[in-house]
């Protein structure tokens, strides 16, 4: 597993599970068209890129350029890197035909063919261990009352309104989207500040 310093934004879930196989990093999801309707989503993704740098990742087909282009307009180029995969005729094996245009999308693509265009995409690959590698756990979200308890999606849901995260995150996302953005410290910090 190589670890990239960036997080990698990716049109779906499929793309993501290939990606996670291969990659050690934050991976999110642009859940396809929808990113155009998520204004919390996108909020989200501008932080991470300023925080840490984004790589946008999708599909080379129409669909993949006009998400891509979205993201281009929404978010300052200095905190964006740009992979592209080639075009590559084919289908994926979970899909019975190919897609409108026969490419691969990035599900489809090897391991070594993601790592290069990661590569050129000049992302990051770190082989130091992260500054954070005991990050906030989900140990730390129990003991924060945010998980666990009776009133943990009260809290959670105050949590991702002040912090103006989607208001739809998983439990991993949230613990993903504050290790990318958050020390414990300042999330305790965070935490006592909300009133139930």
């Amino acid at each position: 597993m190589i670890r990239i310093r960036e997080a990698i934004l990716v049109e779906g879930r499929y793309d993501k599970n290939t990606l996670s196989q291969i990659v050690d990093t934050t991976i999110l999801e642009a859940s396809g068209f929808g990113i155009f309707k998520n204004k919390e989503l996108m909020n989200l993704l501008r932080r991470i890129a300023q925080s840490r740098g984004l790589i946008v990742l999708t599909d080379s087909d129409g669909a993949g350029f006009v998400i891509r282009n979205h993201i281009k307009s929404a978010i300052p180029a200095q905190y964006l890197k740009h992979a592209y995969i080639p075009e590559i005729p084919g289908k994926e094996r979970r899909k019975s035909t190919p897609g409108k245009e026969g490419i691969l999308g990035v599900e489809g693509m090897t391991p070594e063919v993601i790592l290069e265009v990661l590569r050129r995409a000049g992302a990051t690959f770190d082989d130091d261990p992260p500054s954070n590698a005991h990050g906030i756990t989900k140990q730390d979200l129990y003991e924060l009352g945010l998980s666990g308890g009776a009133n943990s999606a009260l809290l959670r849901k105050k949590l991702i309104e002040k912090l103006d995260f989607p208001k739809h995150l998983s439990a991993n996302a949230l613990l993903d989207a504050l290790n990318l953005l958050y020390d414990l410290n300042e999330l305790k910090c965070i935490v006592e500040t909300l009133e139930l």
